[in-house]
């Protein structure tokens, strides 16, 4: 699988689990939901108080398992650098992250909602994509 093919694969399919760094070194995964942006970058939805906002902010880097609606099925992992976005800069791509997840609700809501919870938004850019063989 390709860089085109996974973005390609995450436009449809948003379970995922998103894979940080520690800061001794040892992984921590978070259950996530991942879509792409116009981009192309992997966004998900965090708290900025969440280790995985934590772990990026010191170790800028991510890999993501992404599968679709049945877990023994087609799947794809991506990885790369990451930037993550706090509020105010973050709340029109939050906006467009929940709107290409779920499509339109109350935004007026939706945004008191984001600062309430005090969202941040996780990029991470793809600079690989697997798996390239299956067994």
């Amino acid at each position: 699988m390709d860089i085109a093919q996974a973005r390609d694969f995450l436009a449809s399919n948003h379970h995922a689990v998103l894979m940080t760094w520690r800061a001794d070194g040892k992984p921590q995964m978070s259950p996530v939901l991942a879509v792409t942006d116009a981009e192309g970058r992997v966004v998900v939805s965090s708290r900025e108080a969440a280790f995985k906002a934590r772990n990026l902010r010191r170790r800028p880097w991510a890999a993501l398992c992404v599968w679709g609606e049945r877990f023994f099925g087609p799947w794809a992992q991506v990885e790369g650098p990451v930037e993550v976005l706090s509020l105010p800069e973050a709340m029109e791509p939050l906006v467009d992250y929940y709107r290409r997840i779920a499509g339109e609700t109350d935004w007026d809501r939706y945004r008191k909602a984001m600062v309430a919870e005090e969202r941040v938004l996780i990029r991470v850019s793809i600079e690989r994509a697997g798996p390239l063989v299956s067994g």
